[in-house]
Protein backbone atom coordinates (compact mmCIF):
# COMPACT_ATOMS: atom_id res chain seq x y z
CA UNK A 1 0.00 0.00 0.00
CA UNK A 2 3.18 2.51 0.76
CA UNK A 3 4.16 1.56 -2.86
CA UNK A 4 0.74 2.35 -4.34
CA UNK A 5 0.80 5.69 -2.94
CA UNK A 6 4.55 6.39 -3.53
CA UNK A 7 3.99 5.17 -6.95
CA UNK A 8 1.03 7.90 -7.51
CA UNK A 9 2.43 10.25 -5.44
CA UNK A 10 6.18 10.32 -6.99
CA UNK A 11 5.84 9.15 -10.34
CA UNK A 12 9.54 9.98 -11.05
CA UNK A 13 10.57 8.10 -8.16
CA UNK A 14 9.24 5.09 -9.12
CA UNK A 15 10.54 2.75 -13.00
CA UNK A 16 7.61 -0.13 -12.18
CA UNK A 17 5.77 -1.41 -9.30
CA UNK A 18 4.63 -4.51 -8.39
CA UNK A 19 1.99 -4.60 -5.71
CA UNK A 20 1.75 -8.06 -3.55
CA UNK A 21 -1.17 -9.30 -1.65
CA UNK A 22 -2.80 -5.89 -1.44
CA UNK A 23 -5.92 -4.14 -2.07
CA UNK A 24 -7.04 -0.69 -3.50
CA UNK A 25 -8.90 0.52 -0.38
CA UNK A 26 -12.21 0.19 -1.85
CA UNK A 27 -14.33 -0.55 1.19
CA UNK A 28 -16.66 -3.00 -0.55
CA UNK A 29 -17.11 -5.98 1.73
CA UNK A 30 -16.58 -7.57 -1.29
CA UNK A 31 -13.35 -6.50 -1.44
CA UNK A 32 -12.40 -5.82 1.78
CA UNK A 33 -13.30 -8.41 3.87
CA UNK A 34 -11.65 -11.85 4.13
CA UNK A 35 -13.53 -15.17 5.82
CA UNK A 36 -14.62 -14.17 9.51
CA UNK A 37 -12.06 -17.07 10.52
CA UNK A 38 -9.56 -15.65 9.04
CA UNK A 39 -10.45 -11.93 10.29
CA UNK A 40 -10.69 -14.35 13.79
CA UNK A 41 -7.94 -15.17 14.17
CA UNK A 42 -5.33 -12.17 13.01
CA UNK A 43 -7.62 -10.01 16.09
CA UNK A 44 -7.28 -12.85 18.78
CA UNK A 45 -4.32 -12.46 21.00
CA UNK A 46 -2.57 -14.86 23.40
CA UNK A 47 -3.21 -15.19 26.24
CA UNK A 48 0.41 -14.02 27.92
CA UNK A 49 2.06 -11.81 25.52
CA UNK A 50 4.86 -11.97 27.44
CA UNK A 51 5.44 -15.46 27.04
CA UNK A 52 7.70 -16.33 23.83
CA UNK A 53 6.23 -19.62 24.07
CA UNK A 54 2.66 -19.13 24.12
CA UNK A 55 2.98 -16.36 21.26
CA UNK A 56 4.92 -18.93 19.09
CA UNK A 57 1.78 -21.28 19.72
CA UNK A 58 -0.52 -18.59 18.58
CA UNK A 59 1.47 -17.82 15.78
CA UNK A 60 1.85 -21.72 14.49
CA UNK A 61 -2.77 -21.24 15.11
CA UNK A 62 -2.70 -18.25 12.92
CA UNK A 63 -0.54 -19.31 9.89
CA UNK A 64 -2.83 -22.34 9.98
CA UNK A 65 -5.75 -20.35 9.17
CA UNK A 66 -4.23 -17.55 6.99
CA UNK A 67 -1.56 -19.41 5.61
CA UNK A 68 -1.34 -20.49 1.79
CA UNK A 69 -3.46 -23.59 1.68
CA UNK A 70 -1.46 -24.81 -1.70
CA UNK A 71 1.90 -24.75 -0.36
CA UNK A 72 3.00 -26.84 2.79
CA UNK A 73 5.67 -26.04 5.28
CA UNK A 74 6.87 -28.56 7.73
CA UNK A 75 5.57 -27.71 10.60
CA UNK A 76 9.07 -28.31 12.69
CA UNK A 77 10.38 -24.97 9.88
CA UNK A 78 7.50 -23.19 10.44
CA UNK A 79 7.66 -23.21 13.88
CA UNK A 80 11.35 -22.46 14.18
CA UNK A 81 10.59 -19.28 11.55
CA UNK A 82 7.65 -17.86 13.94
CA UNK A 83 9.82 -18.14 17.14
CA UNK A 84 11.58 -15.40 15.51
CA UNK A 85 9.01 -13.00 15.79
CA UNK A 86 8.62 -12.51 19.19
CA UNK A 87 12.16 -12.24 19.63
CA UNK A 88 12.35 -9.75 16.78
CA UNK A 89 9.77 -7.56 19.04
CA UNK A 90 7.15 -7.48 16.92
CA UNK A 91 4.91 -6.27 19.76
CA UNK A 92 1.05 -5.07 19.89
CA UNK A 93 1.66 -1.23 19.61
CA UNK A 94 2.89 -2.24 16.41
CA UNK A 95 0.39 -4.60 14.97
CA UNK A 96 -2.26 -2.12 15.87
CA UNK A 97 -0.25 0.89 14.45
CA UNK A 98 -0.19 -1.38 10.88
CA UNK A 99 -3.54 -1.98 11.21
CA UNK A 100 -4.59 1.44 11.89
CA UNK A 101 -2.38 2.85 9.19
CA UNK A 102 -4.13 0.51 6.63
CA UNK A 103 -7.44 1.98 7.84
CA UNK A 104 -6.40 5.40 7.85
CA UNK A 105 -5.33 4.99 4.30
CA UNK A 106 -9.06 4.43 2.98
CA UNK A 107 -9.88 4.59 -0.37
CA UNK A 108 -6.86 4.63 -2.63
CA UNK A 109 -8.79 4.29 -5.85
CA UNK A 110 -8.06 7.95 -6.91
CA UNK A 111 -4.74 7.38 -6.18
CA UNK A 112 -4.25 4.29 -8.27
CA UNK A 113 -5.27 5.64 -11.36
CA UNK A 114 -2.73 8.77 -11.31
CA UNK A 115 0.02 5.85 -11.52
CA UNK A 116 1.83 5.92 -14.43
CA UNK A 117 4.68 3.13 -14.00
CA UNK A 118 4.21 -0.46 -15.38
CA UNK A 119 2.79 -2.53 -12.62
CA UNK A 120 2.14 -5.91 -11.81
CA UNK A 121 -0.49 -7.06 -9.13
CA UNK A 122 0.20 -10.37 -7.80
CA UNK A 123 -2.40 -12.07 -5.67
CA UNK A 124 -3.55 -15.74 -4.38
CA UNK A 125 -6.23 -17.04 -5.60
CA UNK A 126 -6.98 -18.90 -1.89
CA UNK A 127 -6.58 -16.05 0.67
CA UNK A 128 -8.91 -16.29 3.76
CA UNK A 129 -7.74 -12.78 5.12
CA UNK A 130 -7.45 -10.68 1.68
CA UNK A 131 -9.79 -11.78 -1.42
CA UNK A 132 -9.05 -12.13 -4.63
CA UNK A 133 -11.36 -9.45 -5.44
CA UNK A 134 -8.57 -6.78 -3.89
CA UNK A 135 -6.07 -7.69 -6.30
CA UNK A 136 -8.43 -7.53 -8.90
CA UNK A 137 -9.94 -4.22 -7.76
CA UNK A 138 -6.27 -2.98 -7.59
CA UNK A 139 -5.04 -4.01 -10.91
CA UNK A 140 -8.52 -2.72 -12.27
CA UNK A 141 -7.78 0.60 -11.03
CA UNK A 142 -3.69 1.10 -12.29
CA UNK A 143 -3.46 2.01 -16.57
CA UNK A 144 -2.41 -0.60 -18.17
CA UNK A 145 -1.79 -2.64 -14.70
CA UNK A 146 -1.41 -6.75 -15.59
CA UNK A 147 -2.59 -9.04 -13.08
CA UNK A 148 -1.15 -12.44 -11.99
CA UNK A 149 -3.70 -14.73 -9.52
CA UNK A 150 -1.36 -17.09 -8.11
CA UNK A 151 -3.11 -20.83 -6.94
CA UNK A 152 -2.96 -22.06 -3.57
CA UNK A 153 -1.47 -18.35 -2.82
CA UNK A 154 -2.48 -16.36 0.57
CA UNK A 155 -0.97 -13.67 2.20
CA UNK A 156 0.88 -15.74 4.48
CA UNK A 157 3.16 -17.29 1.89
CA UNK A 158 5.61 -19.54 3.38
CA UNK A 159 9.61 -19.44 2.66
CA UNK A 160 10.88 -23.41 1.79
CA UNK A 161 7.99 -24.05 1.26
CA UNK A 162 6.72 -26.67 -1.80
CA UNK A 163 4.10 -26.96 -3.76
CA UNK A 164 1.07 -29.50 -2.97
Amino acid sequence: MIAQVLAARHPERVASLTSIMSTSGNPSPRVALGKPRALRAILHRPRNVDDVEQITDHLVRVFGVIGSPGYTSEPQLLRQQLERVPAAAITRPAQRGKLLAILASGDRRPQLARITAPTLVIHGQDDPLLPPAAGIDTARHIRGARLELIPGMATTFRRRCSRK
